[in-house]
């Protein structure tokens, strides 16, 4: 006699088990992305040639490792990408080990590579709950770049070298390089004898082509521009370690590493494919060759045999 009921028994059961499952799903936790693994894995980088170089890269890694990836390049200097970063706004981005010691941590100057990583990986990891990953052998660190002739011709390979001639050299670089105290401040601290015959200050745009022109005998550089391999310039070796080191790592929300450990592997294996060579030639085919950022990431992936 109970027959008639047993439709609407098992109607009720089945929406009390719909309405159980919805009720656990819940609401997204604050932040979205990367947090759960079916999360879109949010990818950001700075404003410049390199880090939308690089921002690039990791994304299309990461989706050739099968996640969803959603791109949150160009977001403009460190303050902001930091920001993002501990705002849940994106997942991860790369940054260079001396801006994080320097400018995110605000900790003195270090010019040992593996001492600035260990500092700032364990720092981040406590102040900010952020995991730097592997970093590349590139260092895009300050640096200070002659032609191979004024070098051969002077016998200059190393800044202190440079010091002991610069009277009669003219250097060619940003305005901003005169006051700061990785620039002519710093040098002149560490290296001593070191008065310019002078300083030509210029946009930092035009500083390699006032250099090959024969304007300056230096030009202040920075280690992974692509002007140097294109130009065929010396790196002076900073040969009493003034310039902190600017290696690049992905730095990455400690919750999303959890919920995605592959990111790690994926953008682990990335690493030593960025050398200084590497990124110079990349670089100058984005900003002297007028390619896209995302072609010539997808282009390199490619030859390296990182896409399947």
């Amino acid at each position: 006699m109970f027959k008639p009921f047993r439709p609407l028994l098992l109607s009720l059961l089945a929406l009390l088990t719909a309405f159980g499952i919805i009720a656990c799903q819940g609401t997204p936790e604050a932040g979205g992305g990367g947090s759960d693994s079916s999360d879109p894995i949010r990818v950001g980088s700075k404003d410049f040639t390199e880090q939308l170089i690089l921002g690039e890269m990791y994304a299309i890694a990461l989706e050739n490792a099968g996640f969803e990836v959603e791109r949150k390049l160009n977001l403009g200097g460190t303050p902001v990408a930091q920001a993002a970063l501990e705002n849940k706004e994106i997942d991860l981005y790369p940054e260079y080990t001396g801006t994080g010691l320097l400018t995110v941590l605000k900790q003195p100057a270090e010019s040992d590579q593996q001492a600035v990583y260990d500092t700032v990986s364990q720092q981040y990891q406590e102040k900010f709950d952020l995991v730097w990953l592997e970093p590349a052998p590139m260092n895009n660190t300050q640096a200070l770049a002659m032609t191979q002739a004024q070098s051969e011709q002077l016998g200059i390979k190393t800044i202190s070298e440079m010091a002991a001639q610069a009277n009669s050299l003219v250097m060619i670089g940003p305005p901003e390089f005169e006051i700061r105290e990785d620039g002519l401040v710093g040098l002149k601290q560490a290296y001593g004898n070191f008065e310019l015959e002078a300083y030509k200050a210029v946009d930092a745009g035009l500083r390699y082509q006032g250099l090959v022109d024969g304007e300056a005998d230096v030009a202040v550089a920075f280690g992974t521009d692509g002007e140097i391999s294109a130009f065929d310039l010396v790196l002076l070796e900073d040969d009493k370690k003034l310039f902190p080191p600017y290696q690049v790592a992905p730095v990455v929300r400690q919750e999303t590493l959890e919920a995605n450990p592959k990111i790690a592997d994926v953008l682990n294996g990335l690493a030593p494919l960025l050398t200084d060579e590497t990124m110079q030639q990349l670089n100058y085919e984005v900003s002297n060759g007028g390619k896209e950022p995302a072609t010539v990431a997808q282009e390199f992936l490619a030859a390296s045999a990182v896409l399947q």
